[in-house]
């Protein structure tokens, strides 16, 4: 009887080829080489096989937006609901009431603002607003929205992305959540966008004298995950040799990177960033301009950043403060867009890297749509929701939401349609639509994960 069962043997030889495509991407860089050269050398070397399973990654990068401590309420101001907008109340905590515009070609109804992002974009590249978790006001580390299973859409995301060719898989900034999933890698922590820079800048070093320094445990620490990174069997004494490649390239890295990834005043600049900018709006431009930089390079498949953690009660008692904070958040995410959109994609020719990345943003509470007065943290029947980019491969819009006298709606994952689930019930179909989004329509990734959940009324189905 036929198997799809890999031998042994087999495993070993795609594993082979895994760590290949990774340290030829990993020195690379280190020499200054356009990726497509390092297609080219593959190619040439050791077959197309190798350079086409190089040349497009199975899985879209990912980068997550992690809104605590009231902070996810700046975010309903750019997608609000569209109830709640049309309703016109000056009351109602939706700044900008009939100014709003319904987004062009989306699945379902999306209300935009002046301020929100992408509104050039077309239909299907429109934002997806899936009610999905619970209420966890005043938290930094909301996890409800993101659960899958048991396991964190956040982690899963990862877990798929470990087939691309990348030297740290997943980076992390200032404690946010990243949770668990089988096969997730080890993510690397770092406090802020300056040393997410110099988690790279810090690649030779730590192979050239500090990794020898047993005090410095952050380095070691740092060190052991871009290493384990690029070299899962590096324990096995067949590898030792390639293992010794990897750190040599890393001593390399160190030399060039750090300086590319750093930000300029023309980056922030060109996300609207200026000497005005909150702290706390400045922190997340600069997140997400590190963050396109270091996709360009291949560096990483995704990023996981906070956002605000300001818990803004009192922001409509200044609507000059919030119209300017909502406009910069919009003109921050156009920017990260652009510049992806500015960059082909070394890793899938004939795109660029806007046309392969998933973005989602969830929060602790995004407080009461229907109460501008001190912005409550509450929410309707303790309602939450999450914001996802699914470029192309979800539907767009809104499913589910709350209506202007408090009703909330949930949705029928199969279908599509509007019921009357709880949003703590939708957390599990939301994420497993992102799980989609971030492995290319791959539904047997997803079922890795999320066996015996019907997502076909929120995803686009993938045709040959």
């Amino acid at each position: 009887m036929a198997t799809n069962k890999k031998t042994p043997k087999h495993a070993v030889r795609e594993l082979g080829r895994r760590d290949l495509i990774k340290w030829s991407l990993f020195a690379g860089a280190a020499l200054g080489l356009a990726r497509w050269k390092v297609y080219e050398v593959l190619e040439d070397t050791v077959g197309p096989a190798y350079a086409a399973d190089a040349a497009c990654h199975p899985t879209n990068r990912s980068v997550h937006i992690v809104a605590g401590n009231g902070g996810f309420a700046w975010f309903q101001l750019l997608w609000p609901h569209n109830d709640v907008a049309a309703a016109g109340n000056d009351q109602f905590a939706f700044h900008a009431p009939g100014q709003q515009t319904l987004a062009a070609g989306t699945d379902r109804p999306l209300t935009l603002a002046p301020e929100s992002p992408f509104r050039t974009a077309t239909g299907n590249k429109q934002i997806t607003a899936f009610m999905a978790g619970g209420n966890e006001t005043h938290r930094r580390d909301p996890i409800t929205a993101t659960n899958l299973g048991g396991s964190s859409i956040i982690a899963i995301s990862a877990a798929m992305q470990v087939t691309n060719p990348s030297v740290i898989p997943v980076v992390t900034i200032n404690n946010v959540p990243f949770g668990n999933a089988p096969g997730a890698p080890r993510p690397s922590a770092v406090g802020s966008a300056e040393q997410f820079v110099g988690l790279f800048n810090s690649a030779a070093s730590r192979s050239g004298g500090l990794l020898e320094n047993a005090g410095d445990a952050g380095l070691y620490d740092a060190h052991y995950a871009a290493m384990a990174s690029l070299n899962r069997a590096a324990n096995r004494p067949t590898q030792t040799r390639a293992y010794g490649t990897a750190k040599t390239a890393a001593r390399l890295l160190g030399t060039n990177l750090a300086g590319q990834l750093a930000i300029t005043d023309a980056d922030r600049l060109r996300y609207g960033i200026d000497g005005g900018t909150r702290n706390n709006v400045r922190e997340l431009a600069e997140n997400l301009i590190v963050t396109a930089k270091a996709f360009r390079m291949g560096l990483t498949s995704s990023v996981v950043m906070p956002a605000m953690n300001d818990d803004p009660h009192n922001a409509f008692n200044d609507m000059a403060s919030l119209r300017s904070t909502a406009a910069t958040l919009g003109r921050i995410l156009d920017g990260f867009m652009a510049d992806l959109a500015s960059t082909q994609d070394a890793s899938c020719a004939g795109t660029t890297l806007a046309d392969n990345v998933v973005l989602t943003i969830h929060g602790d509470t995004p407080k009461n749509p229907r109460a501008r007065s001190g912005w409550p943290d509450g929410t309707p029947s303790d309602s939450n929701w999450m914001y996802v980019y699914g470029n192309g491969l979800l539907k767009t819009g809104w499913f589910g939401g709350v209506l202007r006298d408090g009703t909330v709606r949930g949705f029928d994952p199969a279908t599509g349609a509007e019921n009357g689930a709880t949003s703590r019930e939708l957390a599990a179909p939301a994420s497993a639509a992102v799980a989609y989004a971030v492995a290319k329509g791959d539904m047997r990734r997803v079922g890795d994960f999320a066996r015996g959940v019907n997502i076909g009324g929120v995803v686009r189905p993938i045709t040959m």
